[in-house]
């Protein structure tokens, strides 16, 4: 006869198994932390624990190793075929080059990171199990996010920073301050698309819809954006206060606006040179695009407790 008291040890016991987990391991969920009852002050451990998991992820995925190959190989190659000269004007000219190669590049990268966050754990099922546990919906997202853009952050230093050292044996230290403004404002705008990308992953249904919205988001604030805005000012005279919310209004302007404030319009041309002079100083555009990131994350964040699986 089975001994209930053994039975009951047992079934007891089966909570500090180990388990499967998503990236592969094993650990208990209690180990993990996400399985104990939120309270005050538990909340920052639950965020990180998704972050680190998602991280974890990533990097098993071979995503921050595609990522970084990616930046390093665009930008060695215009800078290795840029054909700038040792000077000053050759250094403003080569960072400007890879400022439009960011514009085109980063947004699309980040897009494509970050498009199935949410919706491609549903499909695997992972986000279920997530969802079942007592943590806050809203820090699952925040957390996926976290995870998310460390590694894509991480690639896109040292993808162009790569480049970057090859500048600063050309070049040397002069001017090499306004290559470190670029990097950082390209950090930044790679994280407001992978903000934009998490946001879509929560709000699509599937996948495909997801990746649909994520390449039309990317058309618009890379190509069409910057159409319409050069064919309104040079249809209207508007007022500097127009220009500056036209550029506010796309994330891709005011990385712009960063680079070429440090560089001087000369270093590009067009709707690029209208955003140059629109006069706002730094603090205001690095503020926007800290807003480009916030006001998505927060969006995400609510709509994925209205998430039905």
């Amino acid at each position: 006869m089975t001994d209930p008291q053994a039975a009951r040890r047992r079934t007891e016991g089966d909570e500090d198994e180990p388990r499967p987990r998503a990236d592969g391991g094993y650990g208990t969920i209690a180990d993990a932390g996400l399985g104990r009852t939120s309270e005050s002050g538990d909340w920052y451990r639950q965020l990180l624990v998704v972050a680190e998991t998602e991280y974890r992820l990533a990097v098993r995925g071979r995503w921050a190793i595609a990522l970084t190959v990616v930046f390093a190989a665009f930008a060695l190659g215009l800078t290795t075929f840029s054909g700038s000269d040792a000077s000053p004007e050759g250094f403003e000219r080569t960072v400007a080059s890879l400022a439009v190669l960011a514009v085109y590049l980063v947004p699309l990268v980040a897009l494509a990171f970050g498009y199935d966050a949410v919706v491609g754990r549903e499909e695997s099922g992972w986000l279920r199990t997530l969802f079942a546990l007592p943590v806050e919906r809203a820090w699952i997202v925040v957390g996926t996010l976290l995870g998310r853009a460390v590694v894509l952050a991480s690639a896109t230093i040292l993808g162009f920073g790569i480049a970057g050292s090859f500048l600063l044996l050309e070049f040397g230290l002069g001017g090499f301050d306004a290559y470190v403004q670029f990097l950082l404002a390209a950090v930044g705008l790679g994280l407001v698309f992978l903000a934009i990308a998490v946001l879509v992953s929560t709000l699509a249904r599937e996948k495909t819809h997801a990746l649909g919205i994520a390449l039309l988001i990317w058309a618009w604030f890379v190509l069409v954006h910057d159409l319409l805005g050069l064919g309104i000012v040079a249809a209207f005279d508007l007022s500097g206060t127009a220009v500056s919310a036209m550029l506010l209004a796309n994330p891709t302007g005011i990385f712009r606006a960063l680079v070429l404030g440090t560089l001087g319009a000369a270093g590009d041309a067009g709707f690029a040179t209208v955003l140059a002079e629109s006069g706002l100083s730094t603090g205001v555009l690095m503020g926007a695009l800290v807003a480009w990131i916030v006001v998505p994350t927060v969006l995400a964040a609510l709509a994925i407790r209205r998430r039905r699986l």
